[in-house]
C-alpha cells in the first residue's frame, strides 16, 4: 500500500507535551460503536463487559539518555537497543565525533568504547560494567528517553527528568528494558484497576521491551518496502493460558496498546490461541492483516505515516480511522506519548 494513503494534518499543537493529571481524567474517544462517543478513561469500566481481559505491556523504561565525552568534545548518545550484557546499539550526537576504538566518557568510573558504526548515525558501544550493575549505572548518569516531539530544556534539567521518571512509567512496569513506554498503559491508576477488577474485567500483564524504532519515520514510498524494527517479548505458559481461558469463557481480549496487540499477534496460532513466546517480533501489521487474538484496542492517537497508524487503520479500517483522527483534532484530544486514547473494535466485530 502506498505510505500516503496514511497521510493526514496533525497541527504541531496537538502533540502534548505533558501528561494530564490525575491519570485516567485523560480524553477517551469510544470507537466501539457505529458513532462516536467522548469520554474520559474513569469511564472504562462501563464500556467493557464481566469477563472481559485487559493484555497490558509491564515493560519498564530505563533511562537511556547518556551525555558524555570523547575527548574534550560533548555528545549525547540515546541507547535503543541491548545485544549483549553490556553492548547496546545507540543513537549519537553527533555521530562524527565517535571514531571506532575510542572511548565515550561519561563519568570517572563508567565509560564505553566504541566498537561498531554505521553510516546513519548509530553506534554500537560496550560498556565498562555489565548486567545489572551497567543498568543501575544508568538509573545514576541516564536521562529518561522521550520521544523527539517532547520538547525538554536543552542539556536537561534535574526536575523535569525527575518528573518524566515517573510520570514516564506504567503502573504494571516491572520488567526493566524498554527505552519507550507503553503509551496507552499510562492511564490507568490502582484505583481504575481496582474498579475494573471489580466489575469482573481481569488483567493480565505480559513483556514487550519497547524500542527506538517506534519512533522512526517511515521512508519509503511502499508499505511493502518498509524494513521493520524488532523487539524483544516474552509470554510464559501460565500468561497464555490466562488469556485463552478467557477466550474459551466468551470473555473478549483487550490489548492495552499496540505493543501488547503486536506481541498477542505475534504468539497466536491460526485460530487465535496464544502460545507461549520468547524471542523478536518484527511483525508489521497493515491493512489485510487478518487480526487471530485481540478483539478491542486501548491505544493512543498516532502520528501521520507512522507503523502505528497503519497498525489501528489494519484494526479499525483506514477510513474509519482518519475520520476518528479528525474528530480527534477537532475536539482537542492531545495526540501521542502523553496524549489522550481512545478504545477501538476489531472491524469486523464492530456490528456486534
Amino acid at each position: 500500500m502506498k505510505v500516503d494513503l496514511f497521510d493526514f494534518d496533525l497541527p504541531e499543537s496537538c502533540i502534548a507535551q505533558q501528561a494530564v493529571e490525575p491519570r485516567d481524567a485523560a480524553k477517551l474517544l469510544d470507537l466501539t460503536g457505529r458513532a462516536f462517543a467522548d469520554r474520559i478513561v474513569r469511564d472504562l469500566p462501563e464500556m467493557l463487559r464481566p469477563g472481559d481481559l485487559l493484555v497490558c505491556n509491564d515493560t519498564k523504561v530505563i533511562p537511556t539518555r547518556l551525555t558524555g565525552k570523547r575527548g574534550e568534545a560533548r555528545v549525547e548518545v540515546t541507547l535503543h537497543k541491548q545485544i549483549g550484557p553490556d553492548q547496546w546499539w545507540a543513537f549519537a550526537k553527533p555521530a562524527r565525533k565517535l571514531r571506532l576504538g575510542e572511548s565515550f566518557v561519561i563519568s570517572e568510573d563508567f565509560q564505553a568504547e566504541v566498537m561498531d558504526k554505521t553510516e546513519g548515525g548509530e553506534v554500537l558501544l560496550r560498556f565498562n560494567l555489565s548486567g545489572g550493575d551497567l543498568i543501575t549505572r544508568l538509573w545514576d548518569h541516564g536521562v529518561m528517553p522521550l520521544p523527539p516531539y517532547i520538547k525538554r530544556t536543552k542539556g536537561g534539567d534535574e526536575a523535569e527528568d525527575a518528573a518524566d521518571r515517573e510520570r514516564y512509567q506504567t503502573v504494571f512496569a516491572k520488567e526493566e528494558g524498554a527505552v519507550a513506554a507503553p503509551t496507552a498503559g499510562l492511564h490507568f491508576t490502582d484505583s481504575l484497576t481496582e474498579t475494573l477488577k471489580e466489575k469482573g474485567i481481569g488483567f493480565q500483564t505480559i513483556t514487550l521491551h519497547v524500542g527506538a524504532g517506534t519512533f522512526l519515520p517511515v521512508k519509503v514510498e511502499d508499505t511493502r518496502n518498509h524494513i521493520m524494527h524488532s523487539e524483544f517479548g516474552i509470554i510464559t505458559p501460565d500468561e497464555a493460558n490466562r488469556i485463552n481461558d478467557t477466550r474459551a469463557k466468551g470473555g473478549r481480549v483487550v490489548a492495552v496498546g499496540t505493543t501488547s496487540l503486536r506481541l498477542l499477534e505475534s504468539a497466536a496460532a491460526s485460530d487465535g490461541s496464544i502460545k507461549p513466546f520468547e524471542g523478536e517480533t518484527d511483525i508489521f501489521i497493515t491493512p489485510g492483516y487478518r487480526f487471530k487474538a485481540v478483539d478491542m484496542l486501548m491505544t493512543n492517537f498516532h502520528l501521520p505515516k507512522s507503523t502505528l497508524f497503519m497498525l489501528v487503520s489494519a484494526f479499525a479500517g483506514l477510513d474509519r480511522m482518519k475520520a476518528a483522527y479528525k474528530h480527534a483534532i477537532d475536539s482537542g484530544y492531545r495526540f501521542y506519548s502523553y496524549g489522550d486514547t481512545s478504545l477501538l473494535v476489531r472491524e469486523d466485530l464492530l456490528d456486534d
